[in-house]
């Protein structure tokens, strides 16, 4: 057995192994931990496949950002996750029948699945020779597509101040921190000296 074939039943045993305990692991902790475990699994495998800007994806994007996000919200809150469990059994029945039918899909789909004679020639044509995957699709993004990458940024941007502004909400009462007040303010007004009597107060 060569170094990949043992890497990829160490990465696929380990990605099933951690989604599994996401999901039946009590404390919600774990579960975030194994979930990241899942994640790393994961990279693992696009790494054997040639995928290596997926795979740090998946590490900067997932584990870095959304896993970690995750933990700290579970950490933090205090959640009654007894009262949640006991919401979701009432919808198990409807979930498992959902299970089912999704490993049926895939086991149809993956049964009945053959390579094309022609896929390897045309993935070699597309990553021209001496060109790492990540380079290609620098080249490819920055090159070819740089105008519909562009507009897909300003798209998120637009989306990210369009969210800002349709929950920002301006209370009464609430006090706002004013930079400029606090800027310009004179030093010689800033404080003032007050001379307490012993036994009075201010």
């Amino acid at each position: 057995m060569t170094i990949a074939a043992m890497s990829f039943y160490l990465f696929a045993t380990a990605l099933l192994a951690g989604g599994l305990l996401t999901v039946i692991s009590r404390n919600p902790v774990h579960s975030v931990l194994w979930l990241i475990l899942s994640f790393i699994s994961a990279a693992g495998l696009f790494v054997l496949l040639g995928a290596e800007f997926v795979a740090m994806l998946l590490i900067i994007v997932y584990v870095g950002a959304v896993a970690v996000l995750f933990l700290f919200v579970v950490m933090m809150l205090d959640v009654d996750f007894a009262e949640l469990k006991a919401e979701m059994a009432k919808y198990m029945p409807l979930a498992l029948l959902i299970g089912v039918i999704l490993l049926m899909q895939f086991g149809i789909a993956f049964g009945n699945w053959q390579m094309a004679d022609g896929a390897m020639n045309a993935r070699a044509a597309v990553t021209p020779e001496g060109v790492q995957n990540t380079a290609a699709l620098g080249m490819l993004l920055y090159d070819k597509y740089f105008i519909l990458f562009q507009l897909a940024g300003l798209i998120l941007l637009v989306a990210m101040i369009g969210a800002i502004v349709l929950t920002l909400r301006h209370r009464e009462g609430v006090k706002r921190q004013d930079v400029l007040a606090q800027m310009y303010r004179d030093p010689a007004k800033a404080m003032e000296l007050k001379d307490v009597r012993p036994g009075q107060g201010l």
